[in-house]
């Protein structure tokens, strides 16, 4: 699928890419303590991604093993080169839409 961006806006959703899971992985840590659970499976698997000045904020859907996937909000700082754990949405499926939550 091709992403495409618009400048405050979430652009569609798209498959997810090597950036995306190394997104993740820069937030393991976070999202397990945040959900109190250990995650053996944890791969990206779709994503939607929103530009703003200076940063890019992504919604991203990861599956956790058999049907079970979270949802996590994560903000990229493009001038710090930092991530931040915005959110985690629980108890999701492959086919629960990727939309901003909070």
């Amino acid at each position: 699928m091709a992403q495409t961006h618009t400048v405050g806006g979430y652009g569609q959703t798209a498959d997810a890419t090597k950036e995306t899971q190394d997104l993740c992985h820069q937030v393991k840590t976070q999202v397990e303590k945040k959900t109190g659970k250990k995650y053996v499976e944890y791969t990206a698997y779709e994503y939607r991604r929103q530009e703003w000045l200076g940063a890019r904020r992504y919604l991203i859907k990861v599956h956790v093993g058999g049907a079970n996937y979270i949802h996590l909000d994560v903000v990229q700082s493009l001038e710090e080169e930092r991530v931040e754990l915005c959110g985690v949405l629980e108890n999701q499926t492959k086919d629960s839409p990727l939309e901003p939550f909070h």
